[in-house]
């Protein structure tokens, strides 16, 4: 049986050796990015203006999608767990059903904003 001091320590050599290969992976292109994005500049401050709160709303919402899929996965285990309690059984259907109102809600708002968004240019 593996002990979990030896796990933990299998995690940690593993999370910093994909963070010592991910920033290599990032230096060898950060020149090329550089050149391509500073040549790629549209002027004007409403168009980059835009863009920028595009980004910012587009990753807001991923940040609410994932949200709720975690949401989702975390009522799937209290169903799961629940062992036919129906107070259990209805706080997990609760919270499973809440989550698929989330990433729903997520997907329209991404949707939506996008639409509007476009409308500007």
């Amino acid at each position: 049986m593996i002990s979990s001091k030896t796990i933990k320590r299998s995690a940690a050599i593993g999370s910093l050796a994909s963070l010592v290969m991910s920033t290599q992976a990032f230096a060898q292109n950060a020149k090329n990015t550089i050149n391509t994005s500073v040549s790629n500049v549209n002027p004007g401050l409403n168009t980059n203006l835009t863009a920028s709160v595009k980004n910012i709303i587009n990753v807001l919402i991923g940040v609410i999608g994932v949200v709720a899929v975690i949401m989702l996965i975390i009522g799937a285990f209290r169903f799961v767990t629940s062992s036919g309690n129906s107070d259990a059984t209805k706080g997990a259907k609760d919270t499973i059903l809440f989550a698929i109102i989330g990433i729903v809600v997520a997907l329209l708002s991404f949707a939506i904003v996008n639409f509007v968004l476009t409308q500007f240019k």
